[in-house]
């Protein structure tokens, strides 16, 4: 591809995400700084974990993102009864062919949410764990491979916590960022309310204004942003941080890390840039840590932001 080419392609994925942005802004309104962090979730190709109150909007955002790359949407509703075959798929006999066919579940979609995750068992978390870690789901010792795309967005209700199963460290550790989505302000609910008027809409004639194989160059571009060597040391020097935090339990993994550095070149590609810049890296780090380091929202911030304090800032080379 010529160099005239790349400007065109880059140019047509940026409106593309433009209006991608825009769409999530109209189906969440007046949260433009969590559609800015879930769109940096879905282009790390990360997986995403929602922890607020019900009927704050966090299912309409997920179908809006999906109609929105033109992706398949699945939902699951997580709950005590629900069978590891119910999210990955399972075999039946069929009496025509006399033979056994595979019935897809809904981790076969390129947009899934997994509501109230924290309700399913560890079991059946479990099954839901190998979909996001590996991109596959075993079934009868047979692997399936799933989306290249495939993006989870969890979600669970950080007040009722009774007859629920708290999600392990292995499956924390999956997901890409925690965000809290937190209740619109008065004029974004007035203004739902008048959109609301003589209205039911669908959304399933809306058209797409992201392909999927548009997502997937984007990520890719992602992936490839230059990360300076002491930005990299800035990340480790973080990372240590976090191992020797009295507060901290459970510090930041290597995995965690390789995580933090994709959704900091994410928020760069993002922002413009073609490099990592330490406030790339300082401002995704709230979402990245507080899903790993096992402590209250509220807690987790403040001790970031102590780390964030006491690691000394490198100065930024492109």
């Amino acid at each position: 591809m010529t160099v005239a080419e790349l400007s065109v392609s880059l140019s047509s994925d940026l409106l593309a995400l433009s209006q991608l942005r825009d769409r999530l802004n109209l189906a969440l309104r007046g949260k433009p700084e969590v559609v800015e962090r879930v769109l940096v979730c879905l282009l790390a190709n990360g997986h995403l974990l929602l922890e607020d109150k019900p009927g704050l909007g966090k299912t309409t955002l997920a179908k809006a993102l999906a109609s929105g790359i033109g992706g398949r949407f699945a939902r699951c509703q997580c709950t005590p009864d629900l069978l590891p075959s119910d999210i990955t798929g399972f075999n039946i006999f069929n009496q025509s062919s006399h033979e056994f066919e595979f019935r897809e579940g809904p981790v076969f979609s390129d947009v899934l949410l997994a509501d109230e995750i924290n309700r399913a068992t560890p079991r059946t978390q479990s099954a839901l764990l190998e979909a996001m870690a590996e991109r596959q789901v075993t079934v009868d010792t047979k692997r399936y491979s799933l989306s290249t795309q495939f993006f989870v967005i969890a979600t669970q209700n950080p007040v009722d916590q009774h007859g629920t199963y708290p999600l392990p460290e292995a499956q924390l550790d999956r997901f890409a960022m925690k965000l809290s989505v937190g209740y619109p302000a008065a004029a974004d609910e007035i203004r739902m309310l008048q959109d609301a008027v003589g209205s039911l809409r669908s959304g399933n004639n809306v058209q797409p204004v992201l392909s999927l194989d548009q997502l997937s160059r984007i990520q890719e571009s992602v992936a490839s942003l230059s990360v300076a060597p002491n930005v990299q040391n800035y990340l480790v020097r973080l990372a240590q941080e976090t191992r020797r935090h009295t507060s901290i339990a459970l510090g930041l993994s290597p995995r965690g890390l390789l995580t933090w550095q994709r959704v900091a070149q994410s928020h760069a590609w993002l922002s413009g840039r073609t490099f990592v810049t330490p406030d790339d890296v300082q401002q995704v780090a709230v979402p990245v840590l507080s899903v790993r380091i096992g402590l209250d929202p509220a807690e987790a911030e403040t001790v970031i932001q102590e780390i964030i304090t006491d690691v000394p800032v490198p100065v930024c080379q492109e």
